[in-house]
């Protein structure tokens, strides 16, 4: 199992693994990161205009000594007016079409007063004019499809979302309904039941995926997603990371059973007692922060008011 593409329901390709320049690298260039992720062998690039990334993207790009054929870029919509934030994304990206763009979130500081469906037509909009080959949504839940199947004369190519076994029962219904309309999803932060969940009931059966082909957990659970048929949108710094992500592509997939035993594990949710721990953790390192502040500020009245009483005294003998 290589990874390869899948074509979305207007006719296009995308690669179905990506990497992505989400809020992790906002407000950092990631002309490195990209690069080097190139370099390692991805060329599917997400970005969008919250995330501040898109003139670093399109540098790495252009600095790669390939052709823009080469690559399929995803940027996403993040408010204002739709034309004009778009043209903005392109000049960003110093590139004349993106081969798929979002709405990035169907809320109202998004969507604005034209809401879902008016955001949506001017996508369509952007579309029919060649600017984008291919729209989508992301972070919809099924209403939000619903109301783009009533006034759309586009579908969606592309839903985004959250996913990952903990969240995987809640986010069924949507993926259901994205297969049913030939919508591709994509899913972000997947690695979530490793990086903020540790130690939880899907620890187990990954565990034992991973041990049977000689792999990391992070690349059986990327084997999950796969397996659910769903594009994996990822990230890292680290050349070595990058790595081991593209090699899920050379791993046997996850038997019915093994993903099977990945989806009851992960039925009850996160573990309560690691987030609560996390969040006591938190809420210590805070404390601890305060305390130490409180110190410097009590030293530093203290250190005035004795400079105060030894100049004073001072200038009384003076005077």
């Amino acid at each position: 199992m290589t990874f390869g593409t899948v074509t979305l329901n207007d006719g296009n390709t995308m690669p179905t693994i990506a990497y992505g320049t989400g809020s992790k690298w906002k407000w950092k260039s990631v002309v490195e990161f990209v690069a080097t992720a190139i370099d390692c062998g991805f060329s599917h690039i997400d970005t969008a205009q919250q995330y501040q990334t898109e003139p670093d993207v399109g540098q790495a790009i252009r600095e790669s000594g390939l052709s823009r054929s080469d690559f399929f870029v995803t940027t996403k919509f993040g408010g204002g007016e739709v034309q004009e934030e778009f043209n903005k994304s392109l000049n960003g990206l110093g590139l004349k079409q993106v081969d798929l763009y979002l709405i990035h979130f169907p809320t109202p500081r998004i969507v604005g007063e034209k809401g879902v469906a008016g955001t949506w037509l001017e996508l369509e909009k952007i579309r029919n004019s060649g600017r984008a080959r291919s729209i989508g949504v992301s972070n919809f839940q099924l209403s939000h499809l619903e109301t783009v199947a009533e006034i759309s004369t586009v579908t969606p190519a592309v839903n985004q979302i959250h996913l990952h076994p903990y969240n995987y029962s809640e986010m069924k219904p949507v993926l259901e309904y994205c297969a049913k309309h030939s919508i591709v999803v994509e899913a972000y932060s997947s690695l979530d039941p490793i990086t903020k969940f540790p130690g939880g009931p899907v620890d187990v059966p990954l565990a034992a995926a991973a041990a049977r082909r000689g792999a990391s957990m992070v690349q059986a659970l990327f084997l999950w997603v796969h397996a659910k048929g769903v594009v994996i949108v990822t990230t890292s710094s680290t050349r070595k990371h990058m790595e081991e992500y593209l090699a899920v592509g050379d791993l046997e997939p996850l038997s019915d059973a093994e993903v099977a035993a990945i989806d009851e594990a992960g039925k009850g949710g996160p573990p309560v007692a690691t987030a609560a721990m996390l969040a006591r953790l938190r809420l210590r390192h805070l404390r601890r922060a305060r305390t130490e502040l409180s110190v410097v500020v009590l030293g530093l009245l203290l250190l005035g008011l004795w400079k105060l009483q030894v100049f004073g005294r001072s200038g009384m003998r003076c005077i």
